[in-house]
């Protein structure tokens, strides 16, 4: 299996995943159809399948497009979104094939919308799993809650991902993690590993290269909205409620200026 970023717009990232055993591929989010569809050609990929995180334009808004370029290309996306161009609904659990060795499976991680829904994706060649979070998981960060609650968010990044083989690869919808960091070192600012990848992420950026991918683990010790479960953030907001802590940290980030 083979991913590879694909910047778009202003601070998107789409991506492409390669079945290298059969040469089929599949699109996440390609908000720039041309971009993708180019890309894939060069890697002799046969494009099958596009995977919607969720209905906002800067992830949806190609899905028309590429269904002219591509013929028959089926464009999934979650069953509570309204996708644009969507063919094919998923909800939970549902498990998607592409070529012979590569199994996408759903996950609805709603919050940023109602029916965002996450992929998790193996392979049988023995790669690192990963996740394609769109807008509920960024590196040290985590979507804005547009369309769902605080319990919702919880779940979804506490329970769902955070479930997750911690080697899992994420691969998110933005390139925020620069500012992300420094948003979680006002959290916690004795966690020497968010000092120690925001250190990193600065260097990466100037080089102008991408901070993709993070994984689970990485996520669990340096990500405060994974996080708020630990005593000292729960101390740090002061409320005993996981649930509450992650609402209120949310809250300032919204209102945090950097």
């Amino acid at each position: 299996m083979k991913i590879v970023p694909v910047p778009c717009l202003d601070d998107n990232y789409a991506y492409l995943i390669i079945d290298e055993a059969s040469g089929e591929g599949a699109v996440v989010d390609p908000v720039e159809p041309q971009k993708l569809v180019q890309l894939a050609e060069e890697h002799g990929c046969n494009l099958k399948l596009v995977l919607t995180t969720h209905h906002h334009w800067d992830h949806a808004g190609g899905n028309e497009e590429i269904k002219k370029l591509v013929p028959g290309i089926k464009v999934y996306g979650g069953a509570k979104d309204h996708v644009k161009g969507c063919t094919i609904a998923v909800e939970h659990g549902d498990e998607i094939i592409l070529g012979g060795t590569v199994t996408i499976k759903a996950l609805h991680t709603p919050c940023h919308t109602k029916g965002h829904i996450s992929y998790f994706v193996t392979s049988t060649s023995g790669d690192d799993p990963a996740v394609f979070t769109g807008d509920t998981l960024f590196i040290a960060g985590c979507g804005r809650f547009f369309e769902g609650s605080a319990e919702q968010m919880y779940e979804s990044l506490c329970k769902t991902l955070a479930s997750l083989p911690k080697l899992t690869q994420i691969y998110c919808g933005h390139e925020y993690t620069v500012k992300n960091l420094q948003f979680a070192l006002t959290i916690e600012p004795e966690n020497e590993r968010i000092k120690q990848k925001l250190l990193w992420a600065e260097q990466k950026r100037k080089e102008n290269k991408f901070t993709v991918p993070s994984t689970i683990q990485d996520e669990l010790d340096s990500n405060p909205f994974m996080r708020v479960d630990l005593p000292e953030l729960k101390d740090r907001i002061g409320h005993n409620s996981a649930v509450h802590v992650i609402g209120e940290i949310r809250k300032m980030k919204d209102g945090w200026k950097g």
